[in-house]
Protein backbone atom coordinates (compact mmCIF):
# COMPACT_ATOMS: atom_id res chain seq x y z
CA UNK A 1 0.00 0.00 0.00
CA UNK A 2 1.22 3.01 -1.07
CA UNK A 3 1.44 6.57 0.69
CA UNK A 4 1.82 9.65 -0.35
CA UNK A 5 2.37 12.77 2.05
CA UNK A 6 0.20 15.73 2.64
CA UNK A 7 2.10 18.52 0.74
CA UNK A 8 1.87 22.32 2.31
CA UNK A 9 2.13 24.79 -1.19
CA UNK A 10 3.64 27.96 -0.07
CA UNK A 11 3.77 30.52 -2.55
CA UNK A 12 6.01 33.29 -0.72
CA UNK A 13 9.38 33.20 1.27
CA UNK A 14 11.35 34.44 4.13
CA UNK A 15 13.30 37.60 3.43
CA UNK A 16 17.21 36.42 2.82
CA UNK A 17 19.96 38.71 5.29
CA UNK A 18 23.60 38.54 4.04
CA UNK A 19 25.82 39.12 6.91
CA UNK A 20 29.64 39.53 6.79
CA UNK A 21 31.47 39.59 3.06
CA UNK A 22 34.13 42.07 1.85
CA UNK A 23 36.88 39.55 3.12
CA UNK A 24 35.26 37.63 6.27
CA UNK A 25 33.67 35.06 6.00
CA UNK A 26 30.03 35.34 5.04
CA UNK A 27 26.41 34.14 6.11
CA UNK A 28 23.00 34.06 4.67
CA UNK A 29 20.14 33.83 7.16
CA UNK A 30 16.78 33.14 6.02
CA UNK A 31 15.14 32.05 2.89
CA UNK A 32 12.63 29.72 4.12
CA UNK A 33 9.71 28.36 1.32
CA UNK A 34 8.30 25.99 4.13
CA UNK A 35 8.40 25.56 8.02
CA UNK A 36 10.90 24.67 9.89
CA UNK A 37 12.44 21.39 8.70
CA UNK A 38 9.97 20.37 6.40
CA UNK A 39 11.85 20.49 3.20
CA UNK A 40 9.64 18.20 1.35
CA UNK A 41 7.34 21.38 1.51
CA UNK A 42 9.38 23.70 0.06
CA UNK A 43 12.92 25.28 -0.17
CA UNK A 44 14.94 25.74 3.01
CA UNK A 45 18.40 27.19 1.51
CA UNK A 46 20.10 27.93 4.56
CA UNK A 47 20.46 25.87 8.11
CA UNK A 48 19.84 27.89 11.52
CA UNK A 49 23.19 29.54 12.62
CA UNK A 50 24.61 29.19 16.31
CA UNK A 51 25.63 32.78 17.60
CA UNK A 52 27.55 33.02 20.77
CA UNK A 53 27.98 35.83 23.11
CA UNK A 54 30.92 37.80 24.52
CA UNK A 55 30.72 40.66 26.75
CA UNK A 56 33.23 43.75 27.07
CA UNK A 57 33.01 43.44 30.69
CA UNK A 58 33.44 40.42 32.95
CA UNK A 59 30.28 38.91 33.06
CA UNK A 60 28.41 38.10 36.33
CA UNK A 61 27.23 35.06 36.01
CA UNK A 62 26.02 31.41 37.78
CA UNK A 63 29.39 29.85 38.83
CA UNK A 64 28.76 27.19 36.88
CA UNK A 65 28.46 29.10 33.40
CA UNK A 66 31.48 31.17 34.24
CA UNK A 67 33.41 28.05 34.45
CA UNK A 68 33.32 27.23 31.29
CA UNK A 69 35.49 30.53 30.32
CA UNK A 70 37.59 30.67 32.79
CA UNK A 71 40.03 33.70 32.43
CA UNK A 72 39.37 34.40 28.63
CA UNK A 73 36.19 36.82 30.44
CA UNK A 74 38.41 39.47 30.73
CA UNK A 75 39.60 39.70 27.27
CA UNK A 76 36.76 40.13 24.35
CA UNK A 77 39.08 38.91 21.39
CA UNK A 78 40.09 36.01 23.25
CA UNK A 79 37.24 35.21 24.63
CA UNK A 80 35.75 35.16 21.05
CA UNK A 81 38.11 33.40 19.25
CA UNK A 82 37.23 30.67 22.14
CA UNK A 83 33.86 30.41 21.41
CA UNK A 84 34.42 30.32 17.22
CA UNK A 85 37.32 27.14 18.32
CA UNK A 86 33.92 25.70 20.58
CA UNK A 87 31.32 25.80 17.27
CA UNK A 88 29.98 29.63 17.20
CA UNK A 89 28.91 29.96 13.39
CA UNK A 90 29.12 33.97 14.47
CA UNK A 91 29.68 35.85 17.55
CA UNK A 92 27.64 37.88 19.10
CA UNK A 93 29.30 40.91 21.19
CA UNK A 94 27.24 42.15 24.22
CA UNK A 95 28.24 46.11 25.23
CA UNK A 96 27.13 45.40 28.66
CA UNK A 97 30.19 47.69 29.82
CA UNK A 98 28.01 50.60 28.30
CA UNK A 99 25.55 50.63 30.72
CA UNK A 100 25.37 53.41 33.02
CA UNK A 101 24.52 51.47 35.96
CA UNK A 102 27.61 49.06 35.30
CA UNK A 103 31.08 50.97 33.99
CA UNK A 104 29.68 53.30 31.65
CA UNK A 105 32.14 52.65 29.22
CA UNK A 106 32.78 55.28 26.38
CA UNK A 107 31.24 54.79 22.45
CA UNK A 108 35.04 55.09 21.77
CA UNK A 109 35.75 51.99 24.25
CA UNK A 110 32.68 49.94 23.14
CA UNK A 111 34.46 50.96 19.47
CA UNK A 112 37.69 49.44 20.65
CA UNK A 113 36.13 46.14 21.82
CA UNK A 114 33.96 45.49 18.76
CA UNK A 115 37.90 46.15 16.63
CA UNK A 116 39.15 43.46 18.72
CA UNK A 117 36.86 40.85 18.24
CA UNK A 118 36.81 41.56 14.35
CA UNK A 119 40.48 41.40 14.32
CA UNK A 120 40.40 38.61 16.35
CA UNK A 121 37.62 36.74 14.41
CA UNK A 122 36.98 35.57 10.53
CA UNK A 123 33.00 35.18 11.36
CA UNK A 124 30.30 37.76 10.88
CA UNK A 125 29.18 39.50 14.43
CA UNK A 126 26.25 41.06 16.38
CA UNK A 127 26.59 43.87 18.09
CA UNK A 128 23.89 44.55 21.32
CA UNK A 129 23.38 47.79 23.08
CA UNK A 130 23.30 47.74 27.29
CA UNK A 131 20.15 48.13 26.67
CA UNK A 132 19.92 51.60 28.25
CA UNK A 133 18.36 53.48 25.33
CA UNK A 134 19.82 57.07 25.43
CA UNK A 135 23.23 55.00 26.09
CA UNK A 136 22.72 53.02 23.05
CA UNK A 137 21.97 56.02 20.99
CA UNK A 138 25.16 57.65 21.99
CA UNK A 139 27.16 54.27 21.53
CA UNK A 140 25.54 52.94 18.14
CA UNK A 141 27.17 55.73 16.12
CA UNK A 142 30.67 55.18 16.60
CA UNK A 143 30.57 51.56 16.82
CA UNK A 144 28.48 50.74 13.31
CA UNK A 145 31.20 53.47 12.17
CA UNK A 146 34.19 51.26 13.53
CA UNK A 147 33.16 48.31 11.96
CA UNK A 148 32.17 49.77 8.31
CA UNK A 149 32.65 47.00 5.69
CA UNK A 150 31.82 44.01 8.06
CA UNK A 151 28.27 43.89 7.67
CA UNK A 152 27.68 43.30 11.23
CA UNK A 153 23.70 42.70 12.32
CA UNK A 154 23.18 45.86 15.24
CA UNK A 155 20.29 46.37 17.95
CA UNK A 156 18.21 45.84 18.92
CA UNK A 157 15.78 48.76 17.59
CA UNK A 158 12.44 49.04 18.89
CA UNK A 159 9.30 51.64 18.00
CA UNK A 160 10.68 53.89 20.72
CA UNK A 161 14.25 53.78 20.21
CA UNK A 162 14.72 53.14 16.29
CA UNK A 163 15.60 56.15 14.52
CA UNK A 164 19.58 57.09 15.31
CA UNK A 165 20.85 53.46 15.61
CA UNK A 166 19.26 52.87 12.40
CA UNK A 167 20.54 55.56 10.33
CA UNK A 168 23.55 54.71 11.91
CA UNK A 169 24.14 51.09 10.58
CA UNK A 170 22.42 52.24 7.03
CA UNK A 171 25.46 54.25 6.69
CA UNK A 172 27.72 51.89 7.78
CA UNK A 173 26.08 49.16 6.00
CA UNK A 174 24.92 46.43 8.50
CA UNK A 175 21.70 45.34 9.01
CA UNK A 176 19.56 45.84 12.18
CA UNK A 177 17.94 43.87 14.86
CA UNK A 178 14.13 44.49 15.07
CA UNK A 179 12.30 44.31 18.86
CA UNK A 180 8.55 43.50 19.47
CA UNK A 181 8.06 42.50 23.04
CA UNK A 182 6.18 39.11 22.00
CA UNK A 183 3.53 41.12 19.42
CA UNK A 184 2.85 40.53 16.33
CA UNK A 185 1.35 43.64 15.32
CA UNK A 186 4.11 45.86 17.06
CA UNK A 187 6.94 43.73 15.07
CA UNK A 188 5.43 44.42 11.83
CA UNK A 189 4.96 48.22 13.00
CA UNK A 190 8.76 48.42 13.41
CA UNK A 191 9.23 46.72 10.24
CA UNK A 192 7.05 49.60 8.35
CA UNK A 193 9.13 52.18 10.46
CA UNK A 194 12.69 50.84 9.59
CA UNK A 195 10.91 50.40 5.93
CA UNK A 196 10.48 54.14 6.08
CA UNK A 197 13.94 54.99 6.54
CA UNK A 198 14.91 52.74 3.66
CA UNK A 199 15.73 49.38 5.15
CA UNK A 200 13.99 46.31 3.78
CA UNK A 201 13.45 43.15 4.81
CA UNK A 202 16.78 42.25 4.02
CA UNK A 203 18.15 44.42 6.16
CA UNK A 204 16.35 43.45 9.17
CA UNK A 205 16.48 40.13 11.58
CA UNK A 206 13.21 40.18 13.96
CA UNK A 207 14.28 39.65 17.63
CA UNK A 208 10.04 38.89 18.94
CA UNK A 209 11.72 38.52 22.62
CA UNK A 210 12.83 34.92 24.35
CA UNK A 211 10.75 33.44 26.64
CA UNK A 212 12.54 30.54 28.03
CA UNK A 213 11.08 27.27 29.27
CA UNK A 214 8.72 27.97 32.12
CA UNK A 215 9.33 31.63 31.61
CA UNK A 216 7.04 32.29 28.27
CA UNK A 217 8.82 30.11 25.74
CA UNK A 218 4.70 29.09 25.03
CA UNK A 219 4.10 32.94 24.12
CA UNK A 220 7.43 33.36 22.02
CA UNK A 221 6.74 29.90 20.26
CA UNK A 222 3.40 31.53 19.16
CA UNK A 223 4.60 34.70 18.35
CA UNK A 224 7.26 33.26 15.91
CA UNK A 225 5.04 30.54 14.44
CA UNK A 226 2.72 33.26 13.68
CA UNK A 227 5.15 36.05 11.92
CA UNK A 228 6.63 32.96 10.06
CA UNK A 229 3.26 31.45 8.52
CA UNK A 230 2.67 35.55 7.32
CA UNK A 231 5.77 35.47 6.03
CA UNK A 232 5.00 32.45 4.03
CA UNK A 233 1.21 33.92 3.57
CA UNK A 234 3.25 36.95 1.33
CA UNK A 235 3.35 39.40 4.41
CA UNK A 236 6.21 41.25 3.42
CA UNK A 237 6.53 43.30 6.67
CA UNK A 238 6.56 40.23 8.75
CA UNK A 239 8.91 38.31 6.09
CA UNK A 240 12.70 38.68 7.79
CA UNK A 241 14.19 36.04 10.06
CA UNK A 242 14.23 35.68 13.00
CA UNK A 243 16.56 35.77 15.98
CA UNK A 244 16.32 34.27 19.59
CA UNK A 245 18.77 34.22 23.05
CA UNK A 246 17.97 31.34 24.61
CA UNK A 247 21.32 31.92 26.25
CA UNK A 248 21.17 34.98 28.05
CA UNK A 249 17.20 34.38 28.98
CA UNK A 250 17.85 31.24 30.30
CA UNK A 251 20.85 32.00 32.69
CA UNK A 252 18.93 34.52 33.83
CA UNK A 253 16.44 32.33 35.48
CA UNK A 254 17.36 31.32 39.24
CA UNK A 255 16.48 27.80 38.67
CA UNK A 256 19.59 27.19 35.96
CA UNK A 257 22.44 28.67 38.12
CA UNK A 258 21.38 26.12 41.14
CA UNK A 259 24.81 25.23 42.46
CA UNK A 260 23.66 21.61 43.36
CA UNK A 261 22.83 21.55 39.82
CA UNK A 262 25.23 22.70 37.11
CA UNK A 263 23.99 20.57 34.46
CA UNK A 264 20.33 21.95 35.23
CA UNK A 265 21.34 25.28 33.14
CA UNK A 266 22.40 23.54 30.30
CA UNK A 267 19.33 21.25 29.86
CA UNK A 268 17.13 24.70 30.64
CA UNK A 269 19.36 26.53 28.14
CA UNK A 270 19.15 23.37 25.28
CA UNK A 271 15.29 22.54 25.27
CA UNK A 272 14.43 26.28 25.21
CA UNK A 273 16.72 26.40 22.29
CA UNK A 274 15.66 23.20 20.41
CA UNK A 275 12.10 24.18 20.63
CA UNK A 276 12.87 27.65 19.04
CA UNK A 277 14.16 25.92 16.28
CA UNK A 278 10.86 24.58 15.33
CA UNK A 279 9.12 27.93 15.43
CA UNK A 280 11.60 29.46 12.81
CA UNK A 281 14.51 30.50 14.66
CA UNK A 282 17.28 31.62 12.19
CA UNK A 283 19.81 32.39 14.53
CA UNK A 284 20.13 31.06 18.44
CA UNK A 285 22.30 33.18 20.65
CA UNK A 286 23.74 30.74 22.90
CA UNK A 287 25.91 30.85 26.25
CA UNK A 288 27.49 27.50 27.86
CA UNK A 289 29.77 25.62 25.24
CA UNK A 290 27.83 22.33 26.09
CA UNK A 291 24.53 23.92 25.01
CA UNK A 292 26.34 24.50 21.86
CA UNK A 293 27.36 21.63 20.98
CA UNK A 294 24.45 19.35 21.98
CA UNK A 295 22.27 22.20 19.45
CA UNK A 296 24.66 21.76 17.18
CA UNK A 297 24.56 18.06 17.35
CA UNK A 298 20.65 18.16 17.25
CA UNK A 299 20.39 20.63 14.19
CA UNK A 300 22.71 17.83 11.98
CA UNK A 301 20.45 14.94 13.05
CA UNK A 302 17.46 17.20 12.15
CA UNK A 303 18.97 18.49 8.64
CA UNK A 304 20.60 14.88 7.90
CA UNK A 305 23.76 15.75 8.31
CA UNK A 306 26.81 13.76 8.96
CA UNK A 307 28.37 15.07 12.35
CA UNK A 308 31.36 17.18 12.01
Amino acid sequence: MSFTPYREQWRHRVSEVMLGGNGRKSIAVGGAGALPFMRHDGPLPHRPVIAVEVWNIPPVWPASLAAAYGDVLNDPAAWARKVVEDGADLVCVRLAGADPEAEDASPAACADAVRAVLAAVNVPVIILGCGDDEKDNLVFPTVCTAAEGTRCLVGPVHKDNYRTIAAAAKVAGHAVIAQSPVDVNIQKQVAVLLEEMELGPQDIVFDPTTGTLGYGLDYTYSVMERIRLAALQGDRHLSSPMMVFPGYETWKVKEAGLAENAAQGIIWEIVTATALLHAGADILVLLHPEAVRAVRGYLQEMLGEAAA
